[in-house]
């Protein structure tokens, strides 16, 4: 018997222009939580999709329980007990929870399925867990860790043996990760063995045993966790020593550019946005800090003119603007980098230049006349900024990896020259690597004057890039806190309602006594 439930060797996978793995190792044994790591285009995808039947390796041997097995098909590895649970949940909305845990195989009964075996069953696997959820409610009605944990239990139904993860905490909060986190645990306590996809490096130690090392496709090694230091990890990762992870000058008291009163989403009901007022100054990182679902998006979405019905009074450099399409934003020089760039920010089948510049098409048509060169100086310009990693201008976006596809869409943005940029979570699913270039981009934007107004459920981010921190809860400001004040307490207790007292920076603009109210 092999002391491995899973071996991968000298895996190598190669796409035009691009060598994606090469000779890859990797080891996971029954019963163990193996985090897998790397910076985006490292090539951890691709190997998982390579166990997943998704893509063929054109070289190397795939060995389960010591016997070498053929994974030519995703029905193929999952005959050979291989779940995958991706970054992008792959489920129906509109079906209910056992309907997606039993798609392509529902138990059928003498006038067709049978819905009332496939409820029973679904909701004994989710009552093992105890994770509250009815089977017969439909998908779109939870939240992303309720669907994540979803996934899982259809991935156990299948009888997996190795459950591969794939940045599941990026959109959960902190007491659905511990849940999370639990449920993993009691499955490696069965023998299942887990690899751990994530790019926050905080968790390892927190659930993980062992962590392999990818760097541009190859194989840097494999450590214990608890012997080795998230330093050591990061120098593995990007083969250099991180001289600065968070670059910022910090500013303060520069006058104000941007005014928002009263802003509130319009909404009788689900209301998301009530009365918040802010302000911005020039050249500052202004943070926005709350749990999951405190209006912080909805906030930014209302202020971009993509909230039909919003009300409020929006100031910039004394001009009192009209805002009602996100086009009439971008006319004001106000830009968004959504949340949710597969959804939301990019064109995944076009390419790389195409997305760079859809926003600046006046800058190279003319009369319908395309100057190439100047679209392909555009694109380059921000491929270089952005220190993205693509073969080239054509490559279509989907075939970058996720942290790359990021630097697209930031690009895209910077492109249009805002002068207040808003980003909605800029670093989700972004290696350590990245994460370091896209602050001292940011740091670098401010020097030249621009704004930032930056969401970020990573409260090390917060804390270290903003220059004033407001904090939401239930879609109100509850506090606003100078980069000097700034703690994770100081954020959680108002983030919770904790506080018995609002903090206040800078901004005169908040209504202190409302929130003590709340509070």
């Amino acid at each position: 018997m092999s002391e491995y439930l899973l071996e991968m060797k000298g895996i190598s996978k190669e796409f035009p222009g691009v060598k994606a793995l090469q000779n890859v190792d990797f080891q996971l044994k029954a019963g163990e939580i193996h985090a897998l790591l790397g910076e985006n285009g490292a090539g951890k995808s691709t190997l998982i999709k390579v166990l997943g039947g998704i893509y063929i390796a054109e070289a190397g041997e795939i060995l389960i329980d010591g016997r070498h097995v053929d994974i030519n098909s995703v029905n193929a590895a999952r005959d050979n007990g291989i779940s995958i649970i991706h970054q992008e949940l792959v489920q129906v909305p509109h079906m209910t929870v056992a309907e997606n845990i039993f798609l392509g195989r529902e138990p059928m009964g003498k006038f067709g399925v049978d819905n009332r075996t496939m409820i029973k069953e679904s909701q004994k696997m989710l009552d093992r867990f105890d994770l509250g959820i009815n089977a017969a409610s439909e998908i779109y009605d939870l939240s992303i860790a309720q669907q994540q944990m979803v996934e899982i239990v259809k991935a156990i139904s299948f009888n997996c043996r190795i459950l591969v993860m794939d940045e599941p905490t990026s959109s959960i909060s902190d007491r659905e990760v511990s849940q999370l986190f639990d449920i993993m645990r009691n499955l490696a306590a069965q023998g299942v063995g887990i690899i751990y996809i994530s790019h926050k490096m905080s968790e390892l130690n927190e659930v993980c045993d062992r962590v392999t090392v990818l760097r541009d496709g190859t194989y840097v090694g494999t450590f214990v966790v608890a012997e080795t230091t998230k330093d050591q990890l990061i120098a593995q990762m990007v083969g250099r020593e991180l001289d600065q992870y968070y670059t910022r000058d910090h500013v303060k008291n520069t006058e104000v550019v941007l005014k928002c009163e009263h802003i509130d989403d319009g909404k009788k009901h689900h209301k998301r946005v009530s009365d918040v007022s802010f302000e911005v100054r020039k050249g500052e990182i202004v943070g926005f800090a709350g749990l999951v679902g405190a209006g912080r998006s909805e906030t930014m979405q209302c202020l971009f003119g993509l909230t039909r019905g919003s009300t409020g009074t929006v100031t910039l450099n004394g001009e009192k603007l009209n805002i009602k399409t996100p086009v009439d934003a971008m006319k004001y020089g106000i830009s968004l980098v959504p949340e949710n760039r597969k959804v939301e920010g990019l064109y995944h089948i076009q390419s790389v230049s195409f997305n760079s510049t859809i926003e600046v098409l006046h800058e190279f048509i003319n009369n319908l006349v395309v100057n190439t060169k100047r679209e392909r100086e555009i694109t380059q310009e921000f491929i270089d900024k952005m220190h993205t990693k693509t073969p080239s201008h054509e490559q279509a976006v989907t075939n970058l990896s996720g942290g790359n596809q990021q630097k697209v869409m930031i690009g895209r943005w910077l492109a249009t020259k805002p002068k207040i940029l808003i980003l909605d979570e800029p670093t989700r699913g972004v290696d350590v690597g990245a994460k370091a270039e896209i602050y001292e981009i940011m740091n670098e934007l401010t020097k030249q004057g621009v704004s930032i107004i930056m969401i970020s459920s990573e409260l090390p981010e917060i804390i270290n890039m903003a220059d004033r921190v407001y904090v939401m809860y239930d879609g109100r400001i509850t506090g606003c806190i100078d980069y000097e004040d700034v703690s994770q307490e100081s954020i959680m207790k108002l983030a919770t309602l904790e506080a018995d007292q609002t903090h206040s920076g800078a901004a005169g603009d908040l209504n202190r006594q409302e929130a003590k109210n709340h509070a």
